[in-house]
């Protein structure tokens, strides 16, 4: 059921629509051109509770008072500026006649994937909501599919009810309503679709990435591993990305560190162990890899070599001059296994060898090559 105003604030439903000014359609149409939503909107009041009339939002002394939430995932591809700006009018589509904006909370940067708790301005919208001098009323949202993924709306529908607080839509032309059917329907179905529009993309970008491997020998970017240094390989494939700049890199020796990497591979193959590399290279005073590096590395102590960063090393298939991918994977779970509202933990493991995918032929990757 779609209301004209939330029942916390006005305690009645509407079974019409307020009449709005021929210039207010006109924004409110333009901000929200679905079929979908037409049609949610012609068919409100055969699923409204009750007759009572429409209570105007004037009524209230200035209407309701929204929190907006919006968010974007890759900062790198988009203009947080624009983006937020169209999300914001898109939901005034709804606001504008019950009441205005008074708080923003987005997100730059932080997957949809990752629950309310783990984006930093979803956390903080939650946080204020048991603080009654936050300021505002309900909290409407540019897009259902930025703001929620999979059942998140349905599991937060209870955190927000507890505080008297309604989540509006653009998508409903109002506040949600879990025990309208219809809602429940249609969110249930946008929940998905936003799952399905993240495993999608995850699914095709991950196997793009496993031909450009496998059968070009390419560089995807990322920390070149110890002994390499990325130089410039180019203008970028993508015939787009290039008329904008954009260079490919590759992977070549790096003259200060690629002699040890040789090295180790020398001892390893005359029977060296590998803590007596480790214990040598201490010895000799060579910097460990955290400290040759210390600036991408500066959560580690980099105070000397271990067995286990050798070990890495002489396992690595990109020391032989091939690329190689999927070594390692991330896996999510529960923060909290009895409560999961907050969000998902995540870490990273490695993958069985077998999952590896490694260039069919060697490339420009090999240090001394």
């Amino acid at each position: 059921m779609v209301l004209n105003l939330t029942n916390a604030t006005i305690g009645c439903m509407s079974s019409k629509p307020p009449a709005a000014e021929p210039g207010e359609r006109l924004a409110v149409e333009g901000a929200a051109p679905d079929l979908l939503g037409w049609h949610l909107q012609r068919d409100r009041g055969r699923h409204t509770r009750s007759p009572r009339r429409a209570v105007k939002p004037e009524r209230l002394g200035g209407g309701i008072r929204f929190a907006f939430y919006g968010r974007i995932s890759t900062e790198d591809w988009q203009d947080p500026g624009s983006s937020g700006r169209w999300q914001r009018d898109f939901c005034r589509g709804v606001d504008h006649r019950a009441g205005v904006i008074v708080a923003e909370f987005f997100d730059v940067g932080h997957s949809r994937a990752r629950g309310w708790g783990r984006r930093p301005q979803a956390a903080a919208l939650l946080a204020q909501l048991a603080d009654p001098r936050r300021g505002w009323d309900a909290v409407v949202v540019g897009e259902f599919e930025r703001a929620f993924y999979g059942d998140q709306f349905e599991q937060l529908a209870p955190v927000f009810a507890a505080h008297g607080v309604a989540v509006w839509l653009p998508e409903l032309d109002g506040p949600a309503d879990l025990d309208n059917a219809l809602h429940g329907s249609l969110l249930r179905m946008l929940g998905v679709h936003s799952r399905r529009e993240v495993q999608r993309a995850r699914f095709r970008a991950k196997a793009a990435m496993r031909a450009q491997v496998a059968g070009q020998g390419r560089n995807l970017g990322g920390r070149p591993p110890y002994g390499y240094r990325l130089v410039d390989a180019g203008p970028h494939p993508n015939k787009a990305h290039a008329r904008w700049g954009r260079r490919a890199m590759r992977l070549d020796p790096d003259p200060a560190t690629a002699p040890h990497v040789e090295w180790m591979f020398a001892q390893r193959l005359a029977g060296w162990s590998i803590t007596a590399i480790a214990r040598d290279l201490n010895e000799r005073g060579i910097p460990c890899p955290s400290r040759a590096d210390a600036e991408r590395n500066p959560h580690r102590s980099g105070r000397a070599w271990i067995w286990q960063t050798v070990a890495a090393i002489l396992a690595n298939p990109r020391y032989t001059g091939r690329q190689s991918w999927n070594r390692q994977r991330t896996d999510t779970g529960p923060l909290d296994s009895a409560d999961d509202v907050l969000g998902r933990a995540e870490a990273r493991r490695w993958n069985i060898a077998q999952d590896w995918v490694t260039s069919e032929t060697g490339g420009s990757s090999a240090a001394g090559q």
